[in-house]
């Protein structure tokens, strides 16, 4: 079965309230290809390794956390862009990119989904009088050492993540993921016991021992698999169309 691109590009806008969100590039679609739909490829980052995949697979849109045309960055279409764009447009594959609308949504976002699979409950924003806060916070069923949350993490993520040790017992945890080791004042001061994010900055090291809570980094690429994969599976049900995620291991 097809369906036109279009239709699914109108879904996917509404369902994740597009239009809505203030971003740093453009989300929806960022490159047009064939009319029809029949396969969704869908990854974290458009990358030529990613795009190469999207290409074997025969995929008419390939499906992005990570897509193109960020502020500030060079518009001029040449070196690594102009190699990614040509292989989409020979090819006809359409690229279709969510950024924070993706890291935001209540049922399919990276945030979210994390938090399935970590066993974490949901409880709310991590700073609700802050609407561009995508970070969320939770707790454990059951409180846990550092250690042993981290190694829930290792197994998981499939990944062994950064580890600064503070609370004794982990209960109240905060995280958004990605690159949101800028929320750790956020989460300290909604009181966690625990901030979970991708990456680290060296600042985030003292704010976390300086302030008795733990800190994991557990990887940008590793924390935001599961959003896109979510709305893949969302938009292949909706339309009976076929959909597969392809991960491009990246240990950042």
């Amino acid at each position: 079965m097809a369906i036109a691109l279009t239709t699914l590009v109108e879904e996917a806008q509404r369902y994740l309230s597009a239009a809505r969100i203030s971003d740093y590039c453009p989300n929806g679609l960022q490159i047009e290809g064939r009319p029809q739909v029949r396969r969704i490829v869908s990854g974290v980052t458009a990358s030529q390794a990613l795009v190469d995949a999207a290409v074997e697979a025969e995929a008419d849109v390939l499906l992005v956390h990570h897509g193109y045309f960020w502020k500030g960055e060079n518009p001029c279409i040449t070196g690594m862009k102009q190699r990614r764009l040509k292989a989409l447009l020979s090819n006809e594959i359409s690229l279709l990119a969510y950024h924070l609308p993706l890291d935001l949504h209540p049922e399919v976002g990276n945030n979210v989904q994390l938090a399935a699979q970590l066993d974490i409950t949901v409880e709310g924003p991590l700073d609700p009088d802050d609407p561009r806060s995508v970070g969320l916070l939770g707790s454990l069923r059951e409180p846990m050492s550092p250690r042993d949350f981290a190694r829930r993490v290792q197994e998981v993520l499939g990944r062994e993540p950064l580890l600064v040790e503070g609370a004794e017992l982990v209960r109240r945890i905060g995280w958004c993921t990605g690159g949101g080791q800028g929320y750790i004042d956020q989460a300290i001061a909604a009181g966690v016991d625990l901030y979970l994010t991708g990456e680290a900055s060296e600042q985030t090291f003292h704010s976390a021992r300086e302030n008795g809570i733990s800190f994991i980094a557990a990887g940008h690429h590793a924390t935001e698999r599961y959003g896109v994969q979510a709305l893949g599976e969302y938009l292949a049900r909706r339309f009976a169309i076929e959909h597969l995620f392809i991960d491009c291991p990246n240990p950042i």
